[in-house]
């Protein structure tokens, strides 16, 4: 499973690092981006709740 993160609807709420923090992080730049290309199988339940959770539709997992 991949995790990606759309930098042009990102609004830096940080629920998704919230939600998956071993997925998610904020970057330098006040927005959320993936740790890895690949989400760690353990981790793939929390990435696809902060997808879900996000409230801009910023995060695509699959």
């Amino acid at each position: 499973m991949k995790a990606t993160i759309d930098a042009g609807t990102c609004t830096g709420c940080t629920l998704c690092c919230d939600i998956a923090p071993d997925v998610f992080a904020m970057g330098d730049d006040g927005l959320a981006h993936a740790k890895a290309e690949e989400v760690p199988a353990a981790a793939e339940a929390s990435a696809s709740e902060a997808a879900g959770s996000c409230p801009v539709g910023a995060i695509t997992v699959g």
